[in-house]
């Protein structure tokens, strides 16, 4: 064998090439999605400040987590008393609800693929699960009755473009923990917090952030369940996690980087309330203009349930390989269809980060 070899057809392309390139594209990918523009300065930032460098006991770290807290919350809305956390992924609140938060039962109510996850994954955990599956194309009713400790909802199913609106969660009458997956409208649309205990989510979606970190938040009602648990058997017990948190500091090393540039975002950015009124007026134009300056369906056909953050169009399967195609030709990225939708959907996402001017770009393709 020749020793030669051309290690150069090997070679990725030049790095300013890659840049260029990606720079042109306007990306609808729901997850994760686009990262707001600034984040590149703020990156260069925290090179700068010298945060990257900083241990996660010291001064400037713990310093660093309170202010991102201080101003999640406040954008946000966060009422005062509920308490904020970090983990490496939503998936991973999963894990510490079912270990910390329930005692005996969790009850799962959901209409599409991310809350049949985690049903499926909060069975292998050990403790007893049960499920109500609704139709999602129908209003979720309040009609389902469970012994469970506590209940869990995906607010905003990512797969197949649907929500449950704030209203619903207000008027559930229970004594259960109420546990809300919003990893598709945290940072989108304005939530209810007082009508849930323990709300999850990452960052990679409405928050314009690169994923590889997730947020936690937890009602003082849930933080008295953890208390009377008191689970201490695995690293991310949440009681160790709050023994942490308490000092402003973290139970692992965490991604300093990703707090950092949220504290960043978060500073950048208006209220939630004011975001909240941008993306439903866009959601809302949207949908009117598919059903009135196009050809293409919508997946969701009851109205109400439709997300505003995440838009789901169908066609046949040439319609839809066709689309994309021509999408990728005039550098947008469509999000794919999921599951049973793959190859008969597309999906848009509309997050904060994405600008009017991108879904003019849009329309004027679908218009075509």
């Amino acid at each position: 064998m020749n020793s030669r070899i051309k290690l150069s057809i090997f070679c990725l392309p030049p790095l300013r090439t890659l840049n260029s390139e990606l720079s042109t594209l306007t990306t609808f990918y729901p997850g994760p999605s686009k990262v707001y523009p600034q984040v590149a300065t703020y990156l260069q930032d925290a090179m700068n400040e010298g945060i990257l460098s900083q241990n996660h006991r010291s001064a400037a770290f713990m310093e660093m987590l309170e202010a991102c807290i201080s101003v999640f919350k406040q954008k946000q809305n966060i009422p005062d008393n509920y308490e904020v956390y970090f983990t490496s992924s939503a998936t991973e609140c999963w894990e510490i609800i079912s270990q910390s938060l329930v005692k005996k039962h969790s009850h799962h109510i959901y209409n599409g693929a991310f809350g049949e996850k985690w049903f499926e994954y909060a069975a292998r955990l050990g403790k007893t699960v049960s499920a109500t599956k609704f139709n999602f194309q129908e209003i979720i009713e309040n009609n389902f009755s469970s012994d469970a400790d506590v209940w869990c909802f995906t607010q905003n199913e990512t797969s197949n473009a649907t929500q449950i609106e704030n209203s619903f969660f207000s008027k559930l009458q229970t004594d259960s923990l109420i546990a809300v997956d919003v990893t598709s409208s945290l940072g989108g649309i304005a939530l209810d917090w007082q009508s849930g205990d323990i709300w999850l989510a990452s960052v990679q979606k409405c928050l314009g952030l690169p994923a590889g970190m997730g947020i936690m938040i937890c009602s003082p009602k849930a933080i008295k369940r953890a208390e009377e648990i008191g689970d201490h058997n695995f690293y991310n017990s949440l009681l160790f996690i709050r023994d942490n948190f308490r000092k402003y500091q973290t139970h692992y090393t965490p991604n300093i980087l990703s707090i950092y540039l949220l504290m960043r975002v978060m500073q950048q950015v208006p209220d939630i309330h004011t975001i909240d009124a941008h993306i439903k007026a866009r959601a809302k134009n949207f949908y009117t203009f598919i059903g009135q300056e196009t050809n293409l369906d919508l997946l969701i056909t009851t109205r109400e349930v439709r997300s505003e953050t995440v838009i789901a169009i169908q066609g046949s399967v040439d319609e839809i390989s066709v689309l994309k195609q021509k999408a990728k030709e005039n550098n947008i990225i469509l999000g794919n269809g999921y599951g049973a939708w793959k190859d008969t959907t597309f999906r848009i996402a509309n997050f904060p980060a994405i600008e009017d001017w991108e879904f003019d770009k849009l329309k004027t393709l679908l218009r075509q």
